[in-house]
């Protein structure tokens, strides 16, 4: 039997390497557009790329290269795995490993770019854990993964037992040989690192699965059911300190100056110093940092962006006005001519900045010490951080260890790093002592990177009672711009298709139909929020087409099916809602009303139905359905969880949910004043996903677009009010 200490270097070949005690097998194919990271200098021929699976003593690890936000992304990424490999998804160990260009995520490339995922993973290579992306990334490759260590591992003992490998099965983490003795695949893990891997592997069909596409249970369900599951913000060490910041309140803005005389003199503390646009405390706990920066008098400079919410709209105003549009993607018919001589509808809609504002306060530890650089946080982006690190501190990027921790909660905050490099700051000027860095929940309220505000104006008309031409421009600020800025250091070149997404990648037929952009310049810094684009598009999509069937007279969700008639898997899901609700037109009763939305976001074709009563204290929304069209549907309750959970959030932020601002700040400080959905206001929801096309989607943003447009129709369709501003509080009230 081969041993680990007899493998050569050299035996590091397409996907496979000895491990001290082990074997790690390669996820993807043999041809990788990167550099090997685990060896250099191989020879012609010779390939390895990043481990996903590595098999030592202890049994399986996998490491999950897409992030756990509460999503669920390490216990999908386990059983499918699992599934290939014959393990219990229970008993698998998982870990994010290090960063690396072979853990590029090409599925987020395909979002931003359809089609061309690859060639943008190649010259931006991203570990990121986005855009609904971490089932369709990981569909094929964790798979594919599994199948190449199952095969090698049965190559392996049909050597040291003498047996032919045809006659070999595999059951729970063992190969099963001709008389029935199991082999553990640990032990086997010496000799699979000692032979070339088995590439030419077939993936089971789903009529094979033994667990994905049934029910079953999530693999970190237990800890999160009994508060065992620990988070970024539990991290204690030997000799930490704590530390929290200030920073001005008008993002990018400078200090002017500060007294921290009453500060130094409280309990526990340790350091005040100056930071990047802010102020640090250094003390024995958290909550005495964060008393101490509370009484720190700060004067802050002013921000590099207008003061007030209502100077901002007069921007997106002036934009939607007076520039030319930064892109047209939908264009159909001849818009112009059909509106002349019409009756024309038109409309204006407004959709604000929003927060993030995810659970867990945002935090990190790092220790420094001259040889390298320690980093434990929740993160989607975990490259970015090493590489902006690294100019922080001097250090060489790989001197600099991530170690990514479970987070609880994003919704696309943990897509920025500002926290993480403020603790990289602090822990510099402090080398050898790990610092843990906890913002306030004010300090985050302040410093979110929002989703931006967006302004849309629609012309349209009718004809026969049909919808005859669609004209909508969109005015917002670039999200990809702004992110891409902090991420990578450069402006994104080119339009951002994201100001439109949601809009005018709409699979409608309409005869004239028309969508531009206006790039709003650069205000309040914005980044990617759950459903990015599509978040505010859907509403002033699906809200504008509703006003122009109602003024044909035809109903809304047969309309919208006639339009959708040349896509059939978009007529499909509107199908399925209108069975699953009963829909029949108008609602019998007086004071009732249902609305419809469609929106096509990430690849998935949703629609929603929202039923609500118009009672003497408010609206109440009684029922939602929902279907999706994903290709396949690999965990019905995680399903269920993720898309329930989506337009819980999009009916939460279109009630209640805004960011406003005076003198450069939110005015938005704590959950306080931005008040999502509550338990007693969620109604009960029925979602459904449909399996009818062939590429596998995510789901945990797709419910977010639709739910806002289909409660302001159902608000219509009970009341006759429309709603075009968000948040809707502003005009009725919610019970």
């Amino acid at each position: 039997m081969g041993t680990a200490s007899k493998i050569a270097r050299r035996t590091f070949l397409i996907g496979s390497s000895a491990i001290a005690g082990g074997v790690a097998f390669g996820a993807w194919r043999v041809q990788t557009p990167f550099a090997n990271p685990l060896e250099e200098n191989l020879s012609v021929g010779e390939a390895a790329i990043t481990p996903f699976i590595k098999i030592d003593a202890d049994g399986v690890m996998l490491i999950t290269p897409r992030a756990d936000k509460g999503q669920g992304a390490y216990s999908i990424q386990t059983y499918l795995l699992a599934e290939e490999l014959d393990v219990d998804p229970l008993n698998v160990r998982t870990w994010v490993g290090k960063p690396s260009k072979v853990y590029t995520n090409f599925a987020l490339g395909d979002e931003m770019a359809p089609g061309l995922g690859k060639v943008i993973g190649k010259l931006v290579p991203m570990q990121m854990t986005g855009g609904s992306t971490t089932v369709p990334d990981m569909y094929i490759r964790m798979r594919h993964a599994g199948a190449v260590a199952r095969e090698t591992l049965k190559k392996a003992a049909a050597m040291d037992y003498g047996e032919e490998i045809t006659a070999l099965k595999t059951e729970n983490g063992h190969v099963i040989l001709p008389d029935g003795k199991k082999v553990s695949y640990a032990s086997l893990a010496p000799t699979a690192a000692s032979i070339k891997p088995v590439q030419n592997v077939e993936l089971r069909k789903p009529e094979q699965w033994k667990y994905l596409g049934k029910e079953t249970l999530r693999t970190d369900i237990i800890a999160k059911s009994t508060g065992t599951q620990a988070y970024g913000i539990d991290l204690e060490m030997d000799g930490m300190v704590y530390a929290t910041v200030r920073a001005n309140p008008g993002i990018g803005g400078n200090v002017k100056s500060f007294n921290d005389a009453d500060a130094k003199q409280m309990r526990g503390v340790q350091k005040i110093m100056e930071i990047s646009h802010g102020v640090a405390v250094v003390a024995d706990n958290t909550w005495r940092a964060i008393q101490a920066a509370n009484a720190i008098d700060i004067e802050w400079g002013q921000g590099p962006y207008p003061a007030s919410s209502a100077e901002m709209w007069n921007v997106a105003l002036n934009t939607i006005e007076n520039d030319a549009p930064s892109l047209t993607r939908k264009d159909l018919g001849s818009v112009d001519k059909a509106l002349v001589g019409s009756d024309v509808v038109e409309a204006e809609y407004r959709a604000p900045y929003l927060s993030h504002s995810p659970l867990e306060p945002l935090n990190a530890v790092v220790k420094v010490t001259d040889e390298q650089v320690d980093i434990w946080t929740g993160t989607q982006i975990p490259d970015f951080i090493q590489r902006h690190a690294s100019k922080i501190t001097g250090h060489n990027i790989k001197n600099i260890n991530m170690h990514v921790l479970p987070m609880g909660g994003s919704f696309g905050r943990r897509l920025e790093d500002t926290y993480v490099m403020q603790t990289v700051e602090i822990a510099n000027a402090m080398r050898g002592t790990p610092v843990k860095m906890t913002w306030s929940r004010e300090e985050d309220f302040a410093h979110d990177y929002v989703r931006p505000m967006a302004l849309a104006r629609g012309r349209g008309s009718v004809k026969d009672g049909k919808v005859e031409s669609f004209d909508l421009k969109v005015a917002c600020q670039s999200i990809m711009g702004s992110q891409f800025a902090r991420l990578m250091g450069i402006s994104m070149p080119g339009p951002d298709m994201t100001i439109t997404t949601g809009a005018d990648d709409q699979p409608y037929n309409i005869p004239h139909y028309r969508v531009r952009g206006y790039k709003v310049p650069e205000m309040v810094p914005v980044s990617s929020w759950r459903s990015v684009g599509a978040s505010h598009c859907g509403f002033h999509h699906e809200s504008f087409l509703d006003e122009l069937i109602h003024k044909a007279g035809a109903d809304p969700l047969q309309e919208r099916k006639r339009l959708l008639a040349d896509d059939p898997l978009s007529v499909k899901v509107l199908e399925k809602v209108e069975k699953m609700s009963g829909w029949t037109g108008p609602r019998p009763i007086k004071g009732q009303g249902r609305g419809v939305a469609f929106t096509m976001s990430f690849g998935v074709r949703t629609a929603v139905i929202v039923d609500v009563l118009n009672t003497p204290d408010g609206i109440k929304i009684t029922n939602v359905w929902g279907a999706g069209e994903v290709g396949k549907v690999l965990d019905p309750v995680n399903f269920e969880a993720q898309f329930s959970g989506g337009i819980i959030w999009g009916l939460g932020h279109a009630m209640n949910c805004e960011m406003t601002y005076e003198d450069y700040a939110p005015v938005q400080t704590n959950y306080h004043d931005y008040e999502a959905m509550r338990l007693y206001q969620t109604p009960k929801i029925e979602v459904v996903g449909l399996e009818n096309g062939d590429a596998i989607k995510g789901i945990g943003e797709p419910g977010v677009p639709p739910s806002a447009p289909a409660l302001a129709n159902a608000i219509f369709a009970a009341t006759g009010k429309r709603l075009r501003i968000m948040p809707f509080y502003h005009v009725v009230d919610f019970v």
